[in-house]
Formats: structure tokens, sequence, C-alpha cells
């Protein structure tokens, strides 16, 4: 050991002690810059119509979906046990191109959705907007299975395939080969606005936002510790995931996904099932909640705002991130996929953003008023009173812990997982924005992979909310170009379902398994 001369050593001591301040004062100073600079494009996104509380953003993918869902004559529901099938790998050949099968590039794509999103975002929702919100959250979510077919069935028709076996997929794509070949302009111009978002976004929603989440939801019951520890863990583990590419990635996310849903959802069904007699009367408020004021922060209008709200935000339909990942697909019909696709949005949101709400309204978490029979809300009046005064994931832990008391532990585990899942994801769809930019190449992935892993350890370590807040906006800003791009696409993926369909029931496409 080196020894040091005395005078020196209160100098080190003193440097240290003064190191916390210093880095939190740079924190600080990042945060000032930084909100100064962006906080324009942050507020122009997430900006409301004029004299309303509702996002234009969730207006320009709600009204998205609906056009989607009725040019395709309702295709999420005719083509549902078709993509079923697929997944199962009944129409699987091996021998074509692409690198994951119809069950990896949906568990893939699903691991980048579900998440604190389906935890707390839901909790959020239904604790402004009541139970009524959870209404138009589910129809959001099946309004929204038409935009991820859509955009899903592009990514795999313009992918590029490569020799070794890779390919490269998404809006970049089939922004520029599409507009091409419908001799369209502004295809280049889309495409690289929508990779400089999509590196930033994940960056931030899909990195440092996930690290930091998970961070604070494990010293709420493991007790406090630096966040760099809980980051420095996760980034070697998403770096020995990621540094082996989309089979490994989706190697990974076809156990895990699978698994944290099973969880959720079962522990869910069982507190359902254990109070069996409050389900008749969930549904009445949830219905009647979607279309009456029953005390709710803004009456029925507010239920409809927070559902459409927390649906667009948890299952990204229109974002274009889930075409990156299942556009690596092995299918010769860009269609398959597409339907495969359509059942995200079902499992993300209907199913488990759905499992969210019925437990928090079963449990009793709101307060309601004996007298009247409305829920009572808080002194500030923006959401309704809850038995313990939590919102957001506190509120989902009291309801999952009012049946389990051990329920907290299992929702860290969840909470972790759902956040080392988003992450992998989002490396991937980062990696194809910057390879879009910059080119393919080992070298320049192995960089960007190991910036993103950095960015992991800063996002458990700092509290950069500006940063984090601008790459969540940059997130939602990927679906302005994307869903241009798909209303000019559209009548190709129209031209693609029709031949598809004719084939299945001639019977000129036959099952493999």
């Amino acid at each position: 050991m080196t020894a040091f001369p005395r005078p020196l050593i209160p100098a080190a001591a003193m440097a240290l002690a003064a190191a916390p301040a210093a880095a939190q004062g740079i924190d600080e100073t990042v945060n000032e810059v930084f909100a100064n600079s962006t906080g324009w494009f942050v507020s122009l996104i997430f900006s409301n119509f004029p004299g309303t509380t509702f996002p234009w953003i969730v207006g320009w993918l709600v009204v998205a979906a609906t056009i989607f869902t009725i040019y395709f004559a309702f295709i999420q529901f005719r083509a549902f046990g078709h993509a079923i099938a697929l997944v199962r790998g009944d129409y699987s050949d091996p021998d074509d191109a692409g690198e994951v099968s119809h069950f990896q590039a949906l568990t893939t794509a699903l691991s980048g959705t579900v998440g604190l999103g389906n935890i707390a975002g839901v909790a959020v929702a239904v604790g402004i907007g009541g139970p009524g919100a959870t209404f138009w959250m589910i129809l959001a979510g099946l309004l929204g299975m038409a935009t991820k077919f859509t955009e899903c069935t592009l990514g795999v028709k313009y992918r590029n395939e490569y020799a070794d076996g890779t390919v490269s997929g998404g809006p970049m794509y089939y922004m520029t080969k599409g507009f091409a070949a419908r001799g369209l302009p502004g295809g280049k111009i889309l495409a690289v606005i929508f990779a400089i978002f999509c590196i930033l976004g994940s960056f931030g929603g899909g990195n440092m936002f996930q690290a930091n989440q998970a961070h604070a939801q494990i010293i709420n019951v493991m007790g406090d510790y630096p966040g760099w520890i809980t980051g420095l863990i996760m980034a070697i583990i998403v770096f020995l995931v990621i540094v082996g590419g989309l089979k490994s990635i989706a190697s990974v996310t076809e156990k895990v996904v699978p698994f944290m849903a099973a969880l959720y959802v079962i522990t869910a069904l069982i507190i359902i099932g254990m109070n069996s007699d409050m389900i008749g009367t969930a549904f009445r408020q949830i219905f009647a909640g979607a279309f009456t004021n029953d005390g709710v922060v803004g009456g029925a209008i507010g239920a409809l705002i927070q559902g459409f709200r927390r649906a667009a935000f948890s299952n990204e339909a229109g974002v274009g991130s889930a075409a990156i990942a299942h556009s690596a697909v092995r299918t010769k019909d860009p269609v398959t996929e597409g339907f495969v696709s359509l059942l995200e949005p079902f499992i993300d949101t209907v199913v488990i953003c759905t499992m969210t709400a019925l437990v928090i309204i079963i449990t009793g978490q709101l307060v309601v008023d004996p007298a009247t029979g409305l829920f009572v809300q808080n002194e500030a009046g923006t959401q309704i009173q809850t038995i313990t005064g939590n919102s957001g994931v506190a509120l989902t832990s009291d309801a999952f812990s009012s049946a389990f008391g051990w329920f907290r532990y299992i929702l860290v585990l969840a909470v972790v997982l759902f956040a080392f899942s988003t992450m992998i994801s989002w490396s991937y769809y980062g990696l194809k924005a910057s390879t879009f930019l910059f080119g393919e190449g080992h070298t320049k992935e192995l960089i960007f992979k190991i910036i993103f892993c950095l960015f992991v350890v800063i996002g458990a370590a700092a509290n950069l909310g500006p940063i984090i807040d601008f790459s969540d906006a940059a997130i939602f800003a990927m679906s302005i170009p994307n869903i241009i791009a798909l209303y000019l696409l559209m009548p190709i993926v129209k031209a693609e379902t029709r031949s598809y369909l004719d084939r299945l029931k001639t019977g000129r496409i036959r099952k493999f398994a």
C-alpha cells in the first residue's frame, strides 16, 4: 500500500466528503441547463388541446388507431385466432429468412412495452379517472391493435436482410423504401427524424427511467444504498444479454416476459377470486364511471382522458418501436407478423393493465362517500382519495398487499424484471436506429451497447429529471413521422392482407406444425 504524507490525508478526506455535494451540484447544473434548453420540446409534445386536459399526442395516436381499425375492417378481431396459430408456430417455415420466431418477436416487443406503466401508470389513471378509466383504457387498447398490425406488417415488408442472416427493419426502412416504391417524397427526412428520436428515447425512457425506478422500488423494501450499485449490476447483466445480438435478447425475453406476466396476472386473479363477491360491483363501477359523473376528477370526460392516455402510453401503438423487433421474424409473408403483433396491445393493455385496475377497484382502495355513493376527492381536488393516501406504484402495492402482505417483495421482483426487459428491448431499438444513421458494423454496434450500459448506471444513480422528461417526449415524438408514414403506406398493407387471406382461404398456405 502506498503511504501518503500526513498533510495530504485530511485534504483527501475533505475531497471525498465534498464529492457527494459536488456530484449533486453537477446534477442540479445539468438539470437546469437541460431544462432551459429542451423544456419547450417537452411542453410541445405533452401539451393539451386548448381548453382541455387531453394531450394532443394521445389524440394523434387514438385517432390513427380508429382510422386503421375501420380501414382494415376490424382486422384485430377477424385475425385474432390466426394470430394465436402463428405464435404457436403452426405456419412457421424454418427456411424463411429472419432471426427469430413469431413467439420470440412478440415477447421481445412485449418486453419493451410491458413495464412500469402497467403497474404505476394504471394506478394513476384509476386514481384520477376512477373505475370508468378502465373502460376507455380497454377500448383504446383494442383500437391500438390495428395500429400495431399496420406498422409491423410494413416493418417486415421493407426490412433489410443481410448475408449473415441478420435483419434490420422498422419505420426507418419503410419510410425510405416504402416511400420510394410509391414515388412519394420526404421518406428519408422522416426516417432520420424518427431515428434521432428513437436513440434519445432508448437512452432515457427505455433505459435511465427504468433503472431509476427499479432502484427506487428496491430501496423502498430493502433500505437505502447508493444507486450506482444497482445501476452497475443491471448494466453488467444488460450488457451480457445485448452483446449477443437479437437472438440473445429474444432467448431471454421469451423466458422472462411470460414468467413476469404470468406471475403478475396469476397473483391478480387469485386476489380477484378471493373477492369474487365484488366482481359484479367492480364491472358496474367501470361501465357506469365511463359515461357518468361519479365524483371523479373531470367526470366522465376525465375518465375517458385518463383511460386513453394510459393505454397510449402503455402499449406504444403508433410509436413504431415494436416494428423494429417484429421486423426480425422468420417469415416470407410480412402480414403474418402484422397478425402476431396485434396481440401485443391486447396482452399489454386489455389483460395486464385491466388486471391492475380490477385489483385496485375490488380491494376497495378508492374512498367512497357512504351517503352519496360518490368517490371522495382529495383536498386539492386532483385525484380520488385512497385509503392510505398513496397513488401510483404505491397504490398498486397497497391493493395487492391487502390480500398478501408479502406482495411488496413480489412487486419489487416484477418491477426489476419489467425494467430489465424494457432496457434490453430498447437497446435493440436504439441500436437499429443508430446503425441506420451511422452504418452497420461490429465496432459501431459495440460502442453503442457500451454507451447504452453507461446510461443504465447514470439512470440509477442520478436524478436527471429534465433529461428523462425529454427522452420520454422523444419516444412519443417518434409517433409523428411514424403515423404520417402509416397513413401514406396503408394501401400496401391492405394489398398484402388481401393476398395472404386469399391464399390462406384457398389452402395455398399450409401448416408446418
